[in-house]
């Protein structure tokens, strides 16, 4: 794991970010949650370990341009540091295509079993606690409401996170677990959504007349 240890020092001035849902606290959650994932499983744990550290190296706003292609770039950047730290070619390509479709947006199917951890990972970090808070730090970025006051569960409109945080629940957040790619993935998303419900009765409870 010494690779691992030299590339660290190599990725982390790349997550000086202030967006708090891709900062360095960030690639540690996900490290923490990919070596859960990784447990008892026939893997090439260091590829997962690296294809983390480096899955968001080039991170740019929802509202860019080049949003979709911030993986790929990714992939492409974190390929000299692996050159650097002593990964193989082959091991180089399992990781650049875990970095590469780890990306929702893109909405690739992982590869490989490596790949499949990574993403896995990743999008578990979008749900639970975690989840809630970085939803409200995305919402502040981009100038939303918190939830529509008159409809805040969209019973009588159509749902539209673009204006409303709550909404995002909806439309994507709830749906991660069943688009986890392991089982374990799926448990641990169904489980953080349970959470994420339970608040939503408690913001309902207390908004409402």
């Amino acid at each position: 794991m010494n690779r691992i240890k030299d590339l660290i020092p190599l990725v982390k001035p790349y997550y000086q970010s202030t967006d708090p849902a891709h900062d360095w606290a960030h690639v540690g959650r996900v490290i923490r949650t990919a070596r859960e994932l990784a447990t008892d499983m026939d893997v090439n744990l260091p590829c997962i370990l690296a294809g983390v550290y480096c899955h968001d190296l080039i991170n740019l706003p929802k509202d860019h341009p080049d949003r979709k292609n911030a993986s790929s770039l990714s992939a492409i950047e974190a390929r000299l540091l692996l050159i650097k730290v002593g990964f193989n070619e082959s091991e180089i390509e399992i990781i650049t295509k875990a970095i590469v479709e780890h990306s929702f947006s893109k909405g690739l199917r992982p590869s490989c079993l490596e790949a499949e951890i990574v993403q896995d990972a990743d999008r578990l970090d979008a749900l639970g606690s975690i989840g809630i808070l970085r939803c409200a730090a995305v919402n502040a970025q981009m100038g939303s409401a918190f939830y529509d006051p008159f409809d805040p569960l969209a019973q009588m409109r159509e749902l539209d996170d673009g204006s409303f945080m709550l909404d995002h629940y909806f439309v994507k957040l709830f749906k991660l677990p069943d688009l986890m790619n392991t089982p374990k993935a799926r448990a641990l998303g169904h489980a953080r959504v349970e959470f994420m419900k339970k608040f939503i009765d408690e913001l309902i409870s207390e908004i409402r007349d």
